[in-house]
């Protein structure tokens, strides 16, 4: 007989969501997630379309229900190492780097106003500095603060003030074992390194900056507290440019569409007029993916007054006096070459798919294939996608795997 157990392979919403079904209808679950807290991607947005929800309206009831439930077992900063098996009986080990601090911590945040060591804070994408002991985000789950061990210089002045016994600068990496009936693999998306991106100046013009980076802006627990400013001066930006499909359909970066940046960037337009109503926008696109009700969102983003939704590729963006951009493009619809310019320009970064070892199929993108007996994929670990569409792919994807368990393979 095969295990009775699910185990998921990452912890956004994709995963959380597969967790908590399986869960909620009798089997015991795994989940184990690399970074030290769950929630994902959603939890580094500022709002999600198209009701521009924000990231706890989705995830303050999962983490509710997970704690309600005794048949979830969380494990973070655990990558998946191996996964051999069969359907209904796989044999999976896991890497759990250690947390250096133990489950006695309140987040009192005591140990990060001693610690003298700061590093670029990952959750901000490195817009802004944590100390080397720090509390990922204010809604982390496990609010519990965790160490970064390679940045740590183990000086001790965290464990000399903490009242609770809480660091352990001695933990172990540890090896996980899980025997597993059925597995959902929920990695999730990591965004496309603009760094490739020779001619768009990403890493070099310091206004330039990812799609990512601008959720982080516009957050109220972000790098500047919700307001949305140039990185170069912190000045207010009277002129955006949103530059679509930054590596995305591009044979020689990401061939394939990513399929949500259109609306991520319409959403943006509206985080820009809810701060900046006089400011001018330009979006620059190759086509605009809009389906279904998702339609009604972009007409209320072209009726906006001083925004252009331009058709055309940008071809080169160059830095140019007082930090502002320059960009070159086609304006397709009217035939001609422009070089506008712009205080700060936001490039839409496609999705890259995050794969795990083990036998597994995938497709020639790197997404989870659908001909993988046991072991099923969900969100954007099997294509890109939104929220929404997550949280029910998820669903399905639980279904799949219990499938597993029950038949044992069969």
């Amino acid at each position: 007989m095969g295990s009775q157990e699910i185990l998921v392979i990452g912890g956004g919403i994709s995963g959380v969501t597969a967790a908590v079904e399986a869960a909620e209808v009798g089997y015991d679950v795994t989940l184990v997630e690399k970074t030290p807290y769950i929630g994902g991607r959603v939890s580094k947005m500022h709002s999600y379309f198209p009701k521009l929800c924000a990231p706890d309206c989705g995830l303050e009831i999962n983490y509710r229900r997970i704690k309600m439930n005794p048949k979830i077992k969380i494990v973070t900063q655990a990558e998946v190492e191996s996964i051999s098996g069969q359907a209904g009986d796989y044999d999976v080990t896991a890497k759990v780097t250690p947390r250096m601090v133990n489950d006695n911590c309140t987040a009192c945040g005591k140990c990060a106003e001693v610690c003298p060591i700061e590093i670029d804070n990952d959750f901000n994408y490195g817009m802004d500095k944590c100390k080397a002991i720090y509390l990922p985000n204010a809604m982390s789950f496990p609010q519990s603060y965790t160490i970064n061990k390679e940045a740590c210089d183990g000086c001790g002045k965290c464990k000399e003030v903490c009242e609770y016994n809480a660091i352990d600068l001695e933990m172990a990496e540890e090896t996980l074992n899980i025997k597993a009936g059925g597995i959902v693999v929920a990695t999730g998306w990591t965004p496309y390194d603009a760094n490739n991106l020779d001619t768009l100046a990403f890493g070099k013009a310091p206004n330039v900056i990812a799609n990512v980076m601008m959720e982080r802006l516009a957050a109220t627990d972000g790098p500047t507290q919700g307001k949305i400013l140039r990185p170069s001066d912190s000045a207010e930006p009277k002129s955006i440019a949103f530059v679509q499909c930054a590596g995305s359909r591009d044979q020689n970066h990401l061939p394939y569409c990513s399929g949500v940046c259109c609306m991520g960037s319409l959403k943006q337009i509206n985080y820009v007029k809810e701060q900046y109503p006089d400011a001018q926008i330009s979006m620059f696109y190759i086509d605009i993916r809009a389906m279904g009700y998702l339609e009604d969102f972009l007409v209320k983003v072209q009726e906006m007054e001083n925004v252009s939704l331009i058709k055309g590729k940008v071809a080169k963006i160059t830095e140019v006096a007082g930090g502002n951009l320059k960009l070159e493009v086609e304006d397709i619809a009217a035939g001609s070459k422009i070089s506008p310019e712009f205080d700060l320009v936001v490039l839409a970064t496609g999705l890259v798919p995050s794969k795990v070892p083990g036998d597994i199929n995938y497709d020639e993108y790197g997404f989870v294939s659908p001909d993988n007996m046991g072991i099923v994929g969900a969100g954007c670990a099997k294509r890109p996608t939104d929220v929404s569409n997550s949280v029910m792919d998820a669903t399905g994807a639980t279904i799949k795997a219990i499938q597993s368990v029950v038949g044992g393979g069969a």
